[in-house]
């Protein structure tokens, strides 16, 4: 039997002033996140999210007389928003049998964690699902339904080039595009099955508070999906979705990240996972992006795919894509505003607890330094392996076991291309 009793003494050891700190922390969190959501001031961004979310349920119902939620279950995009058949002539092997054991491998630090770790790891999605506004839960239950389709990622290109990305999209203009991303996607349901940790909302005694799942189905039920919780099906696919955008059009590197991390937080809003098991995706995700973009065969896909798309948005913007994805007023674009460095780094850890661990030098997997590449051009690989360096998490964080383990769980892709950026000016 596992006691519960050090952690209630160590809630009851901590300060008042702490407390109230604390409180601050995450109301100022929360603030920024609202500004990516419906409540957002800007009745611009409003509106452009709106536009997001009927093409999201065009998409689903395609030429369905009405959505249902087993059309949500079983969607993919269609023959004209993705090229599958262009990526099935190509031949390339995706080699993912391989890459799920080894995802299984990467996170078994979960095995191990402290008590207090875990129950510290429940009270916080408690708490953000508790506090979750109905805008929240809104863009929570939007970026669940859409998970199939890449329509989520537009928020994070500003108002102008995200408006010429929806345009190409739907149009078909960048399906070779679309197509390798998706099919980039590593599933993480063998993880799911070893692990076996029960979803928050099944945990005796938790105060999970489930959404009604109408947004985009006139569904009368609850958003309670099955399976296992550790790690984060939707959170991976959010994190390979934005990352392999973000090497395509390194101009909005950093906005995509934060939409990334914002993507996983949706989770937690709608009660249905862990932090924990967003930082488990996270690694997962970054470590397969770097080692398709550094597999020969892969990378010749990718660059025909980003040629066609970055031609495309060029078109649709009828400007070069340096100049359509500027950043706007932070209002109309969010993701770029300089508060989301807060909660990115943030999402690095959740406010979960640093075990005591000496602080070793950060061991970098070969080739990693791919994933920044794109947006550092300027840099060497050696600059920008030292860069993950500097950048990195301190040691001692969940899941930063193995030295392997510890790279992807420290890695701070956000933070490295900013001093990066930086450094190059």
């Amino acid at each position: 039997m596992r006691l519960l009793f050090p952690a209630l003494a160590a809630t009851l050891l901590v300060s008042p002033c702490l407390q109230a700190k604390t409180e601050a922390d995450f109301s100022a969190l929360h603030q920024i996140v609202e500004t990516t959501t419906p409540a957002s001031k800007s009745p611009e961004f409003v509106s452009f999210q709106a536009d997001v979310t009927q093409r999201l349920r065009r998409a689903l119902q395609g030429d369905a007389p009405a959505l249902t939620l087993q059309q949500v279950k079983e969607a993919r995009q269609n023959a004209v928003q993705a090229d599958d058949a262009w990526l099935k002539a190509s031949g390339f092997h995706f080699a993912k049998k391989v890459l799920k054991q080894e995802n299984v491998a990467l996170l078994n630090a979960f095995t191990s964690l402290p008590e207090g770790v875990l129950q510290q790891n429940l009270a916080t999605v408690e708490k953000i699902n508790n506090r979750a506004s109905e805008a929240d839960r809104h863009q929570a239950l939007v970026d669940a339904d859409g998970r199939a389709y890449l329509y989520f990622l537009a928020d994070a290109l500003g108002p102008r080039l995200g408006h010429a990305f929806l345009q190409a999209y739907d149009n078909g203009e960048l399906n070779k595009a679309a197509a390798l991303i998706k099919h980039t996607e590593v599933s993480i349901h063998q993880a799911k099955e070893q692990y076996h940790n029960p979803r928050p909302f099944r945990v005796a005694g938790n105060t999970i508070r489930l959404v009604n799942d109408n947004v985009i189905v006139n569904n009368d039920g609850l958003y309670q999906p099955s399976g296992g919780s550790f790690p984060s099906g939707h959170t991976n696919t959010g994190y390979t979705d934005a990352l392999l955008l973000a090497e395509m059009l390194p101009e909005r590197f950093v906005p995509l990240l934060n939409r990334a991390a914002k993507y996983g937080y949706s989770r937690l809003v709608m009660g249905v996972h862990y932090p924990l098991d967003l930082v488990g995706a996270r690694m997962v995700a970054q470590r397969n992006v770097a080692i398709y973009l550094n597999d020969v065969g892969y990378r010749k896909l990718f660059n025909e795919a980003k040629q066609q798309l970055r031609r495309a948005l060029e078109k649709a913007c009828g400007t070069s894509i340096a100049v359509c994805a500027l950043p706007a007023d932070s209002g109309q674009d969010p993701y770029s505003a300089p508060q989301m460095a807060t909660f990115y780094r943030y999402t690095m850890t959740w406010g979960l607890p640093q075990q005591p661990t000496p602080q070793t030098a950060l061991q970098i997997p070969k080739g990693a330094e791919v994933l920044l590449e794109a947006p550092l051009p300027h840099l060497s690989a050696e600059q920008r392996r030292q860069l993950m360096v500097q950048t990195a998490l301190a040691n001692g964080y969940p899941l930063s076991g193995s030295s392997e383990q510890s790279f992807w769980q420290r890695l701070n892709l956000h933070d490295a291309v900013q001093q990066g950026l930086h450094a190059g000016h």
